[in-house]
């Protein structure tokens, strides 16, 4: 048997009182409840390592399968512009999508263009909103608790898993995407819609700006999705409701009549990125973005950890 030794920080084990009263695994001590005994040698600094949690979402079946639809999707087109034609602009007017096949600097670009406003959302939502609830729903959220896990250690572990799982899926598009796109229509500038070039060099300094971007700007749905986590056992429901939440902002920027009260949601800002990859790039929309961005992701992030300290965790 270790020899056990008092500390004054409170500590969750098993069958300790829950907030509101009752006895349950997984629930906080009371104010009132005095020192709590622990082992030797116990840090709650060392519990639910970053590795150990890593190692385990990426061995889990829907992190293979979201991987495997992002590197494909670059082939996906590369098949459909062989099959349709090289695209044209129509009358006058060029878009970034007109210039896909110009070099695999463009390809990347068109790739990036095409899965922002949904195809990434779905990565995100997915390790955000499926990582806490996915544990209450196999009921081993409380054992975790009981090891003892601390629950701001086990949600800081989880987080920033999640995040970094999402820039990874945003990393892999655009890196597959130049490689198959080089593959295809050779190494070249990134020719710009609206007049110029940017040597492969510049371009792909500025691709990682819009990568960057990208995840910014997707925190909001990081955010949304981890909150929903915290308070429902159904992963379907934190993901889905993350998704959900997500359409209902871009619907709403498409509404004219709100005017300037389209400037407080986060997809008004969504393509912003596109200003970087001119030749004279503009920063000012990309900083709007990611201050709305991070702003709402900071209140929702502190909302998921507020509600999951007090909450009685039964599952």
């Amino acid at each position: 048997m270790s020899t056990l030794t008092e500390r004054n920080e409170p500590a969750e084990p098993a069958g300790t009182t829950g907030p509101t009263g009752s006895s349950g695994t997984g629930g906080s001590a009371g104010p009132g409840a005095g020192p709590v005994e622990v082992a030797d040698g116990y840090r709650a600094g060392r519990t639910l390592p970053l590795r150990v949690e890593l190692i385990r979402q990426l061995k889990r079946r829907r992190t293979l399968v979201m991987g495997a639809i992002l590197a494909v999707l670059p082939f996906v087109l590369v098949v459909a512009f062989a099959i349709g034609g090289e695209p044209d602009g129509r009358g006058n007017r060029i878009n970034l999508m007109d210039t896909a096949t110009a070099s695999g600097a463009n390809f990347a670009a068109v790739n990036l263009f095409v899965s922002a406003g949904f195809l990434l959302v779905i990565p995100v939502a997915l390790f955000c909103g499926d990582t806490v609830a996915s544990e209450a729903g196999w009921s081993s959220l409380r054992y975790l608790l009981a090891a003892p896990v601390p629950r701001m250690r086990l949600l800081w572990s989880k987080l920033v898993v999640g995040l970094g799982l999402s820039l990874a899926a945003m990393v892999l598009l655009p890196v597959v995407a130049l490689a198959v796109g080089t593959a295809a229509y050779g190494w070249g500038p990134l020719l710009i819609p609206t007049g110029g070039a940017l040597d492969p060099g510049t371009a792909a300094q500025r691709l990682v700006i819009v990568v960057a971007y990208l995840f910014v700007s997707q925190l909001v749905t990081a955010g949304l999705a981890f909150w929903l986590s915290t308070r429902t056992d159904a992963p379907l429901g934190a993901v889905g409701g993350a998704v959900g939440l997500t359409i209902v902002g871009n619907v709403l920027d498409a509404v004219t009549a709100l005017g300037d009260w389209r400037h407080f949601l986060p997809a008004h800002w969504q393509f912003a990125w596109a200003d970087a990859v001119q030749t004279t790039p503009e920063w000012s929309g990309m900083i709007q973005g990611a201050a709305v961005s991070v702003t709402y992701a900071l209140v929702l992030f502190a909302l998921a950890f507020r509600g999951f300290v007090r909450k009685d965790v039964v599952s």
